[in-house]
């Protein structure tokens, strides 16, 4: 008689205690998968979303098709990027510890997905990020300290206090807001690229969620419409093996790649290792140059690490091994890209080591200048009445009649008190 069917519930090879196990991930050697031509079929590029795209191998050499060869000189401007996203997440993270501000999210070990993907795209082209892309607001040329100011609510905050911290948006870099409800952002760049196609124009969207947004419905609606319509858009989930406490496997991840997903609609996919600037590199350039060719959207998996907490209100070696990121066979992002320049006579420790301390300067620099239009303790103050504005292009009479009510009792209490 055969056994009576089971739940399967999917869980982690590891928890708090036990040693970090990632004997589940796939793992290709570096330089190992094809790079076909941007033309080819859909179905001749599955192997594209079961292998893992790797440029550099574990001695920090760059080999295989998909090797970019970027200039030195590039390379090093990539890795003052990402060292200058770690030092700004490090500072927000202890002025939050210091109660100067409500919230932060770090990018830690997740930083070359920005980075990379904000060099291979275009000015022209639209992005719509999740809370983890900061880096990409920073390439894009956005003020340090306007990234600070939205995530103290101030005066120079450019979202008036409306949003949570890192909730940030840059119009003239073409980086769309970002967004607290999970994968809403992904419909938002299939639409902007469908009509950019409608336009005869040749920018494309991307967008980036995580492994655990992948199970929203808006994934699946986006999918389906990029499918239908061919947009010219890049879609990527940044699959760094924890959506707040859940592993990666409740999502799906055990069954097939993330990178898969898109294959029964005809969207090719590409796994490709997210802790290799010259990979991720790689494989955008390829996306893009298929999306401006008219061969509509691609599918990228990132398989990365996140290796801090999901959030400052999270507390991860509640759900797993204290330290797991050590033991990532992946390897941290900024480290590879240094070992691999110096090992082609091209960057030096004390090199590195100046600028990290540059770079601590510059956000302190920008630190004190952001703490001049107030802070959660210290002000200025930004307007109260300013979350009437921006609501209605006429405003209606009650909503004027709230206004009028709220600085009557404003005044009434002082204008010192802001409570």
């Amino acid at each position: 008689m055969a056994n009576p069917s089971r739940l399967h519930i999917p869980r982690p090879t590891a928890r708090p205690g036990d040693e970090p196990d990632f004997s589940y991930l796939d793992l290709s050697p570096a330089g190992s998968i094809d790079r076909p031509s941007v033309g080819a079929r859909t179905r001749d590029l599955e192997f594209l979303s079961a292998g893992l795209v790797r440029v550099l191998d574990d001695d920090h050499e760059a080999k295989g098709p998909w090797n970019p060869d970027l200039d030195p000189e590039k390379l090093q401007i990539a890795l003052r990027w990402m060292m200058l996203n770690r030092v700004f997440d490090q500072r927000m993270w202890q002025i939050q510890r210091q109660g100067r501000i409500s919230f932060y999210m770090e990018a830690f070990g997740e930083e070359a997905v920005s980075i990379a993907q904000g060099m291979a795209l275009r000015s022209g082209d639209m992005c719509f990020p999740s809370y983890r892309n900061q880096g990409l607001y920073l390439y894009r040329g956005m003020n340090l300290v306007d990234m600070m100011c939205q995530c103290l609510s101030n005066t120079r905050d450019m979202c008036k206090g409306r949003q949570l911290p890192i909730m940030y948006h840059f119009k003239s870099g073409n980086v769309f807001s970002i967004s607290g409800n999970l994968a809403t952002q992904y419909p938002h760049a299939v639409g902007w690229a469908m009509a950019s196609a409608i336009k005869g124009e040749d920018h494309i969207a991307a967008s980036w969620l995580g492994d655990g947004s992948t199970a929203e419905a808006d994934f699946h609606h986006a999918l389906t419409f990029a499918a239908v319509y061919q947009a010219p858009v890049i879609l990527n989930v940044v699959n760094n093996q924890w959506a707040i406490s859940t592993f990666q496997g409740t999502a799906g991840g055990e069954r097939r790649p993330f990178a898969a997903r898109g294959l029964g609609l005809g969207i090719p996919g590409i796994r490709v290792d997210g802790n290799d600037l010259l990979a991720v590199y790689a494989v955008t350039v390829w996306a893009a140059d298929r999306a401006r060719r008219g061969g509509g959207p691609t599918l990228i998996e990132h398989v990365t690490y996140r290796a801090g907490a999901h959030s400052t209100s999270d507390d991860p070696s509640k759900y797993r091994p204290k330290d797991e990121h050590l033991a990532w066979p992946l390897g941290d992002p900024i480290d590879r890209l240094k070992e691999h320049l110096i090992k082609e006579g091209h960057w030096s420790e004390k090199k590195h080591a100046k600028l990290e301390e540059e770079l601590k300067a510059e956000v302190m620099a920008a630190w004190k200048e952001a703490q001049q239009y107030g802070t959660m303790t210290e002000g200025p103050w930004l307007d109260p009445s300013t979350m009437f504005d921006d609501v209605y292009a006429d405003p209606p009479q009650r909503l004027e009649s709230q206004r009028r009510r709220m600085l009557e009792i404003h005044q009434q209490n002082g204008n010192g008190d802001h409570s």
